[in-house]
């Protein structure tokens, strides 16, 4: 039988109004125009070549089938709302062809469904959700399949998608810190697995230093599977008991992933609307002069600006980092989670629909398995905590990196001599605090007073 392999089904064919406004954002267009050359670039050391076609899916893939004499199309699931109708549309307009479109597992570990309660209800709670994964064998990931292509085929050409920003180029240096494809991802999972996996659990929610995957932009394009990562920590775990601890912790945080994938399924509303119904009547308030200082890195807590521009500086922020800044928006500044979310969706290398809805509504105690909403992160709290010796603050915030330690989390609270000693003048070269903490948490906690009685 002849067939048309998708590889990454969110690459090819191109089309970019299926997802809506969920249509990928600024930094991930970049990440895919990358990604795409390196598989372009992969398949040609193979032999083959990559064919670009944009347009309706639908329409497309016929084409191609008629060209070729395909007789099935083949891909991994997708489970995004719009991508599992258009999967759903798509499966009986290539049967009306006599095309068969055959989908099968790969983006998770186990498929939504597979994993429920004894009620045969989906978890919506983390813990006895990610045990009942664990009692269920992940499969070894298949070995790469020999291939045959299909030549002479029209291709459009990459650069006229226009994925990369141009006027300007703000992602211009952006090649420097990333290796988008298959290869970077190999690396980089090497890298991780060699060094900062076995200190996982000590090093993840320190900005300042690698402690973390940096992964999930190569997940999320399909440059690296979930079972790879899998098998590959299970090998690890299991040649030195000491890595244990470290790497079950990071299996948990691919569980995160999962259980937001399978939020997703079984709640496809929850990128656009709260999941604890009484959150549709907190009063959230929209002050733009706010939102934009938030965005721009200019609200006065150190550790919250820092965190805004490094992901505004490298398309990625650190985890630790985007719990404190999401926080800041949601409660401090009263501001809803869809604000961060959108702003998310567009300037992150890894926006990812199911964890970047779940994450936030997380945060804004409006989720499944959320925090509550009286747990509000006190911005000076977690700079001291996280960033003691000031390095992630004085990296991406440099007009206040003079302060001695003392005063680098709390600017506003150092002496007169020592802000002019550090060449700092509270309003010219940084912000004051665009909310006093205080009255911003009680603020926040008055306001959902005004709702937890109607839970």
């Amino acid at each position: 039988m002849s067939f048309i392999d998708l590889w990454h089904w969110n690459k090819a064919p191109h089309d970019d109004s299926a997802a809506g406004e969920w249509s990928p954002g600024g930094a991930s267009r970049w990440w895919l125009h990358q990604s795409l050359q390196s598989l372009e670039d992969g398949i040609k050391e193979l032999g083959g070549d990559l064919v670009y076609r944009s347009g309706n899916t639908a329409t497309v893939l016929k084409e191609l089938c008629e060209e070729t004499g395909a007789e099935a199309v083949y891909c991994s699931r997708r489970y995004e709302p719009w991508a599992t109708q258009q999967e759903s549309a798509l499966y009986a307009e290539l049967k009306d062809s006599a095309i068969a479109l055959k989908r099968y597992p790969g983006t998770l570990l186990h498929e939504p469904g597979a994993v429920l309660t004894q009620g045969g209800d989906p978890f919506k709670v983390f813990t006895p959700f990610w045990r009942a994964c664990l009692r269920n064998p992940v499969s070894e990931p298949l070995a790469v399949p020999e291939l045959n292509f299909h030549k002479s085929l029209s291709s459009e050409a990459l650069d006229d998608w226009n994925l990369l920003p141009k006027r300007p180029d703000w992602a211009s240096h952006w090649s420097d810190l990333w290796s988008p494809g298959e290869a970077g991802a190999a690396r980089q999972l090497e890298a991780f697995l060699a060094d900062s996996a076995a200190h996982y659990t000590t090093r993840r929610d320190l900005p300042a230093v690698k402690g973390t995957s940096k992964l999930s932009a190569h997940i999320h394009f399909g440059e690296l599977s979930l079972r790879t990562i899998w098998s590959h920590c299970e090998r690890l775990s299991a040649s030195n008991d000491a890595n244990t601890g470290s790497i079950a912790k990071f299996q948990a945080e691919l569980g995160w992933r999962e259980f937001s994938y399978h939020l997703l399924h079984f709640f496809p509303h929850i990128p656009e609307a709260s999941f604890k119904a009484n959150f549709n009547e907190f009063p959230w308030l929209h002050d733009e002069a706010r939102i934009k200082a938030w965005q721009q890195g200019q609200t006065g807590y150190p550790i919250v600006d820092a965190g805004m521009r490094e992901l505004w500086h490298t398309g990625h922020m650190h985890n630790r980092v985007r719990m404190v800044v999401a926080s800041f928006l949601c409660k401090h500044l009263l501001t809803h989670w869809r604000v961060g979310e959108d702003w998310f969706w567009d300037t992150l290398v890894d926006a990812d629909l199911a964890s970047n809805g779940c994450s936030w509504q997380w945060v804004a105690g409006s989720g499944a398995d959320a925090a509550p909403y009286f747990r509000i992160f006190n911005p000076v709290t977690q700079g001291e905590k996280f960033d003691k010796q000031g390095e992630y603050v004085r990296r991406w915030v440099p007009e206040i990196a003079e302060l001695p330690d003392k005063y680098l989390h709390t600017p506003w609270e150092a002496p007169t001599a020592i802000l002019e000693g550090a060449g700092v003048v509270l309003g010219e070269q940084y912000p004051e605090p665009i909310v006093d903490h205080k009255q911003a948490r009680q603020g926040a906690l008055d306001a959902y007073d005004t709702i937890k009685v109607k839970q």
